[in-house]
């Protein structure tokens, strides 16, 4: 048997430039899942074309929210041609009822558990509309064929998990929901096999928080320390609180770390789930994570319900202060199984039900204390006044651990100030008319 797997570009006529790309697993676990008598066939499309009329028995799609129109759009295609679809991803284990109105099977939540059983099930003719295990083991070890042979992009760098689960329930997030409340883990076993078979030498580690549980971090750094790699992942801002955790991480080839610090707001930093709650504090936080030789990237997402138009300065001001590497430049999204999805329906503040616009760049619900145009624009005048070419050569010498890196992601992101200009144009017209 020949099966498919695809996750579809948000817009099949613009596609994200390869460089700034981030490497995804899902495919590869699936593919990893296949028993080895079938014949597995993955595409990105955002790095190649799918062909509709391609010769095979089954077709998996996996989605998140901003690309789940394209994926019921691929789908619908592909059943008109007789084949079989089943839909996977963030956004079907969150609209299971939704998704399946496009697709013969759904699978919710995580493959571990399921996909062998969905593809066993397909081949008896017996292929069942829901598949869902809740919170799978993840002792096995899954095999991941593309380590070797994909194209790699974004610094050649590999992606590895070794994290699922978190115990917050933050208003904007999905991640228990779809993982649950508990954190589990890989054996590191299986995580240090991932760094040998795949051969490479730069990782990016995809867990929400690679430090989610200092023991198993500090094992983790441990073992993969005698590799000899280089790595980056995303942390809470606790991590500063643990010296020899932030040791072991620099040592084990740690070079670049995201932190979400949300907001620089501390009326509302203290209703969010932080370890620090004062600004002051929190570029300590920054300087300390700077001066260990570790590239600080900073998340910030704009449009809280106690954010004004200042935040936009106020922000501004942090980061050129405690002279932050770099930074995402977030718009607060109501995603579909968020608390705060369920507050704007509630409240009649949805500006769009087209999933396509929920890619937390786009304002899609009417702001508090601000109109939808201004938050938009708000956020691309952060990004456009901190990447402009004076403000990253001035903060380059406080950002010689890693320069070229700090240059690059800089750079990259001044690059992309032109493509936000032409999406508030779009939006005016379509979205906050």
């Amino acid at each position: 048997m020949k099966i498919l797997l695809i996750t579809p570009s948000v817009d099949a006529e613009a596609k994200t430039p390869s460089g700034l790309m981030i490497p995804q697993l899902a495919l590869h676990i699936l593919e990893g899942l296949t028993p080895p008598e079938h014949q597995v066939i993955t595409i990105e499309e955002e790095s190649e074309p799918i062909n509709l009329d391609e010769e095979c028995d089954l077709v998996g799609i996996s989605c998140m929210t901003s690309n789940a129109p394209r994926a019921y759009q691929l789908a619908a295609e592909f059943r008109k041609r007789g084949k079989k679809v089943v839909l996977g991803g963030v956004h079907p284990s969150i609209l299971p009822e939704e998704a399946k109105q496009y697709a013969d099977t759904v699978v919710a939540g995580e493959a571990e558990g399921v996909w062998e059983q969905v593809v066993a099930d397909f081949c008896s003719g017996n292929l069942k509309e829901y598949y869902h295990q809740s919170s799978p083991d993840l002792e096995r070890y899954i095999h991941l064929k593309y380590r070797k042979s994909a194209k790699k992009r974004l610094f050649n760098v590999v992606p590895i998990m070794t994290t699922r689960g978190c115990p917050y329930s933050c208003e904007f997030c999905c991640v228990s929901e779809l993982y649950g409340k508990k954190i589990r883990h890989s054996p590191i076993a299986n995580v240090v096999r991932d760094i040998e078979e795949s051969g490479n030498r730069i990782y990016i580690f995809l867990d929400d928080n690679i430090i989610g549980e200092p023991r198993y971090a500090k094992e983790l750094f441990k073992a993969i320390k005698p590799f000899n790699i280089k790595w980056v992942g995303q942390a809470s801002v606790s991590f500063v609180h643990d010296i020899e955790l932030m040791r072991l991480a620099k040592e084990s080839g740690c070079t670049a770390l995201f932190f979400g610090l949300e907001s620089v707001s501390e009326t509302q930093l203290k209703t969010m789930h932080k370890s620090i709650k004062e600004i002051d504090k929190m570029g300590d936080a920054v300087k300390r994570v700077k001066d260990i030789g570790i590239h600080f990237h900073a998340s910030f997402v704009f449009g809280f319900d106690s954010d004004t138009t200042a935040i936009f300065p106020d922000t501004l001001e942090f980061m050129q202060k405690y002279k932050i590497s770099s930074a995402s430049y977030n718009i607060l999204t109501p995603y579909p199984g968020t608390k705060v999805y369920k507050q704007f329906r509630e409240e009649g503040r949805l500006l769009s039900d087209n999933w396509k616009y929920y890619d937390h760049s786009t304002v899609v619900f009417k702001p508090k204390n601000m109109t939808p145009y201004e938050l938009q624009a708000g956020n691309m005048w952060v990004k456009k006044e901190f990447s402009r070419m004076s403000t990253i050569l001035k903060n380059l010498p406080w950002n010689m651990a890693h320069p070229l890196l700090y240059l690059a992601i800089n750079l990259g992101s001044r690059q992309s100030v032109k493509a936000d200009e032409e999406r508030l144009k779009m939006l005016s017209a379509e979205v906050f008319k």
